[in-house]
C-alpha cells in the first residue's frame, strides 16, 4: 500500500510500504476512505513531538470501510463504514473506566498514552490501517452523516467540546473568548453554545478565518492585529474580562494573550499543542483565582456529538476549505502548512 511516511524533522513522503496485519484478537483493518491533516502533525515534522519515530506512517483522523476484524471484536464487522476515533482504547483499564481514554494503559507502548496512531504506531494518512480496540475506537456512521462531516469527529470537534468548553467549565452566560481561528478554535466556537455560552469571541490574526467564526457561532470577531484588541474584549465584558479564555494556537504569546483577558475568577483553557515553555506567573496569578486546564482530548463525546452531526445540529459544513486525492498528500501538507496564503482550514484527502 501507500503511505504517508516521517522521515525524521521536515521531511516527509509518501512510499509503499507494507499493508497492516491484524495482530491481536480486538484488532480491525480499516480501508481509508477520507483523512485529513492535523495540526499536530505539522509539530511532529517541526520536531515538536520526539516521540514520534523515524518511519512511522502519520495521521490520526479518518473515516474507512472494516476490510477485516479479529476475533474477539464484536460491535463491529466487515463491510461497516465507520469514524476513527483519534484515541485508541481498551475500554476497561483504571484510565478508561474513569472515563480517560487518552491515558489508556493497554495501548502499544504507550506509557498511558492514548494517543497512539501516528504517533506510536502508524496513522490513518495510509490506504490501510490497523485499529487497535475496534470495538471501542471506532464508531459506526449513519447514513445520513457524510465522510465531509464525520471526519470532523475523529478529533476536532472532540478536542473542541472536551478540552476548551467541558474543560474551561463554559456555563450559561457566560463570554468566552478564542484565541486562535483554525480548526480546533472554530470547534471551540461551535459548540460552546451547547453548554449555553451568551457572548463567544475569536479572535485571530487571519480576516477569513475570522469570517468563518462568525459563520460557526462566533457572536464578535477581533483581529489579533489591532493594537486595542484587549481593549476591544474588555469593552465587551463591563471592563471585567472573559469567564472563560481558550487558547487554541499553542504558542506562547496567544497563551498570555488568554492570562490577560481572564477575569479574577475565571478560567483558562489551553487547547493548542505547545512546543516550546510558557511563562507562567503564578505570583500574580493566585491572587486572581484563576484556573488553568488543558489536556489530551478522551473522545468521550463523540457519540454524542455524532447524534449532533447527523440532525445537523452542528454547522460542519464550513469545516472544509480544501479537497484533494489522498495521492496529492504531500501537496496537501503544502496547502495545509501555508493557510495563510491558501485560507486552508480542513483539506479532506480521500481514495
Amino acid at each position: 500500500m501507500k503511505a504517508l511516511v516521517y522521515h525524521g524533522p521536515g521531511i516527509k513522503s509518501w512510499d509503499d510500504v507494507p499493508d497492516p496485519k491484524l495482530i491481536d484478537a480486538t484488532d480491525a483493518i480499516v480501508r481509508v476512505d477520507t483523512t485529513t491533516i492535523c495540526g499536530t502533525d505539522l509539530h511532529i515534522l517541526k520536531g515538536d513531538v520526539p516521540t514520534v519515530s523515524e518511519g512511522r506512517i502519520l495521521g490520526h483522523e479518518g473515516v474507512g470501510t472494516i476490510l477485516e476484524v479479529g476475533t474477539s471484536v464484536r460491535n463491529h464487522t466487515v463491510g461497516d463504514r465507520v469514524i476513527i476515533s483519534c484515541i485508541s482504547s481498551c475500554g476497561v483499564c483504571t484510565y478508561c473506566r474513569s472515563g480517560n481514554f487518552s491515558h489508556c494503559l493497554a495501548d502499544e507502548g504507550s506509557s498511558g498514552i492514548g494517543w497512539i496512531l501516528g504517533h506510536l504506531i502508524d496513522g490513518t494518512q495510509a490506504e490501510l490501517v490497523r485499529i487497535p480496540f475496534a470495538d471501542n475506537s471506532l464508531y459506526q456512521l449513519p447514513n445520513q452523516v457524510s465522510d465531509d462531516a464525520a471526519l470532523l469527529l475523529s478529533d476536532i470537534l472532540p478536542t473542541g467540546f472536551e478540552i476548551g468548553v467541558q474543560y474551561g467549565r463554559v456555563k450559561p452566560g457566560d463570554t468566552v473568548a478564542v484565541v486562535g481561528a483554525g480548526p480546533v478554535g472554530l470547534a471551540v466556537i461551535a459548540t460552546a453554545g451547547l453548554y449555553g455560552a451568551a457572548q463567544v469571541i475569536a479572535i485571530d490574526l487571519d480576516q477569513n478565518r475570522l469570517d468563518l467564526a462568525k459563520q460557526v457561532g462566533a457572536t464578535h470577531c477581533i483581529s489579533s492585529g489591532a493594537g486595542d484588541w484587549k481593549e476591544q474584549v474588555f469593552s465587551l465584558t463591563d471592563g471585567y474580562g472573559v469567564d472563560v479564555a481558550v487558547e487554541a494556537v499553542g504558542i506562547p504569546a496567544t497563551f498570555d494573550m488568554c492570562i490577560q483577558l481572564v477575569r479574577p475568577g475565571g478560567n483558562v483553557a489551553n487547547v493548542g499543542v505547545h512546543g516550546k515553555s510558557v511563562q507562567l506567573d503564578l505570583q500574580d496569578l493566585w491572587i486572581k483565582n484563576i484556573n488553568i486546564s488543558m489536556g489530551l482530548v478522551n473522545t468521550t463525546t463523540l457519540g454524542m456529538l455524532l447524534k449532533l452531526v447527523a440532525q445537523q445540529k452542528l454547522p460542519v459544513d464550513q469545516f472544509v476549505t480544501h479537497r484533494m486525492a489522498l495521492d496529492d498528500v504531500v501537496a496537501a501538507y503544502e496547502t495545509f502548512g501555508n493557510a495563510a496564503q491558501t485560507h486552508a482550514l480542513k483539506v479532506l484527502l480521500s481514495r
